[in-house]
C-alpha cells in the first residue's frame, strides 16, 4: 500500500443509490476495495428506494451499514424515495430535466414544505437506527429553491453537486470536483471513460477528487474495472482516502 498520510491531496470514494436491492451490485467491488487496505467509503443511502425498498424492513442490510460505520465509513441521506413523484411537468425545460435527463430528480420540483417533510423523515430514520448524519445529497444532484430553503432550516452540515460540497446553512461552496459515469448503454460507457480520463488528467494537481459510483457501473466489467484501476492509481499517487465529512473537517 502507498503512504496514505498526506491529506492535502485526497480522494473521496462515494457510493450512490445505496439500498438493500443495490447491495448485491456493490458487494464484490466493496470487498475488493477492502482488500486494498483501510479505505473509508461514503455511502449515499436511500430510505425507501422507488417506494419499494424500505430500510425499515431490511434488518440484515442495516446491520451491514452499522458495521461499515464502525469501520470508519460515512452514511449520507440521499433523497427519500429517489423517485420524481411530483405532478407532471408543464414546460419544455421542466419536461427535459424530469423526463429526459432523469426520472429520479426527487427534490427538483419540491416546495419548501414538502422538501422539509421528506428531509425530516429521512433524518428521523437515521436517528432511529442510531446513524450519525452530517450530509444530504439530492438524487441526480437536483434541488429546487424550496429544497435549499428547507436545508437552511435543518442542522445538517453539508450538501453537494457534481463540482462542489456546500457547507450549510449558508451554502458556502468548497470546490470538490468529481468523476462520474453514465453507464446505461455501451456507447455511454465508452464516452464516459473518455470524458473521465480527460477530467482526471486536468485534476491531477487538484486537492481532492471525488469518485461517484452508481450501481449500474458495477453491472459491467468495463466500468467496474475502470473504477478499480482509477482508485488504485490515485492511491499510488499518494492521495489520502477520506469520507466527505472527514475531508471537510481537514
Amino acid at each position: 500500500m502507498p503512504d496514505l498520510t498526506d491529506s492535502r491531496r485526497s480522494l473521496l470514494l462515494v457510493l450512490h443509490d445505496v439500498a438493500p436491492h443495490t447491495w448485491p451490485d456493490y458487494q464484490p467491488f466493496v470487498e475488493a476495495v477492502d482488500a486494498l487496505g483501510n479505505i473509508p467509503l461514503t455511502w449515499l443511502v436511500v430510505p425507501d428506494f422507488h417506494k419499494r425498498d424500505p430500510l425499515i424492513q431490511a434488518k440484515h442490510f442495516r446491520r451491514l451499514l452499522d458495521w461499515r460505520l464502525h469501520r470508519g465509513d460515512e452514511l449520507v441521506l440521499h433523497g427519500y424515495y429517489h423517485l420524481d413523484d411530483s405532478p407532471a411537468p408543464h414546460s419544455p425545460g421542466n419536461w427535459f430535466m424530469r423526463r429526459v435527463y432523469t426520472h429520479e430528480g426527487e427534490f427538483y420540483s419540491l416546495d419548501q414544505a414538502t422538501a422539509l417533510e421528506r428531509l425530516q423523515a429521512g433524518m428521523a430514520l437515521f436517528e432511529r437506527f442510531d446513524w450519525p448524519l452530517a450530509g444530504f445529497v439530492a438524487p441526480a444532484w437536483l434541488m429546487s429553491e424550496g429544497t435549499r430553503q428547507a436545508l437552511r432550516r435543518l442542522p445538517l452540515q453539508y450538501t453537494s453537486d457534481p463540482r462542489h460540497l456546500y457547507r450549510l446553512p449558508h451554502f458556502s461552496p468548497v470546490a470538490a470536483p468529481g468523476l462520474v459515469w453514465s453507464a446505461r448503454s455501451s456507447w455511454r460507457r465508452g464516452l464516459s471513460r473518455i470524458a473521465c480520463e480527460l477530467q482526471a488528467a486536468r485534476l491531477e494537481q487538484a486537492p481532492v477528487i471525488r469518485l461517484g459510483l452508481h450501481p449500474v457501473d458495477m453491472r459491467h466489467g468495463f466500468s467496474r474495472q475502470y473504477w478499480m484501476r482509477t482508485l488504485q492509481q490515485l492511491l499510488q499517487q499518494g492521495r489520502t482516502p477520506l469520507t466527505k465529512s472527514a475531508w471537510l473537517a481537514s
